[in-house]
């Protein structure tokens, strides 16, 4: 599995051989760096740690200085790791990992955490209908209508829904289709929509 961190650059659209709109999200995937290479011996388990963009060095801790100048790469802002990896047993620390680590046509799975909404009400958060517009309910419009029962079990259920805080949460959206690779730009286009905002960081898996 190929993984790679990138940032959201936006959504926009092109077209295929066949003249058909698709809508794509544009992102700027890597350079990225490995900065460590964890073994089972060793950590308790395989995994590459990989880094993205540069962080200025006045705002590096020195364990972290440390911890990057032995890889011989420059600090990096964005660290993440991922478990399994094409070809883990040839990659070592301060390789370069790329956008051609993907092919046109690839299936991937990108990680982003979605656009926070703050304290919402049903409506928005669940896609409730609200209640009747007639009868003689006139302050009942959005409101989520009964939440459990009466005497038995005289308790509302865990999970409920209800009104409360809405988006910022990490989401993973799979199979999405990889349209365009510009690797002198170290762009990905990948077709529909991934979580997130523009500019926000994403993780992307083969």
């Amino acid at each position: 599995m190929a993984g790679m961190i990138g940032r959201k650059i936006g959504m926009s659209r092109v077209f295929d051989e066949h003249g058909r709109v698709i809508t794509v999200t544009i992102i700027e995937a890597g350079p990225c760096f490995v900065s460590q290479i964890k073994t089972r011996d060793r950590d308790g388990y395989s995994a590459v740690q990989i880094g993205f963009e540069d962080k200025k060095e006045k705002n590096v801790i020195k364990p972290e200085s440390g911890h990057f100048a032995k890889a011989g790469v420059s600090s990096k802002r964005i660290v993440r790791e991922f478990k399994s990896f094409d070809d883990i047993e040839n990659l070592k620390p301060g390789d370069e990992i790329n956008v051609d680590v993907f092919q046109e046509g690839d299936r991937v799975a990108v990680t982003g955490w979605s656009k926070g909404k703050g304290f919402q009400g049903v409506v928005k958060r669940h896609g409730f209908r609200g209640g009747p517009k007639t009868h003689g309910q006139s302050d009942r419009l959005r409101a989520p209508g009964s939440i459990g029962q009466a005497s038995s079990p005289a308790r509302v259920f865990k999970g409920m829904k209800m009104a409360g805080r809405t988006g910022n949460e990490r989401v993973t959206i799979k199979n999405r289709k990889i349209i365009r690779v510009v690797p002198e730009k170290n762009i990905l286009m990948v077709a529909g929509t991934v979580p997130g905002a523009n500019s926000g960081i994403v993780l992307i898996k083969r």
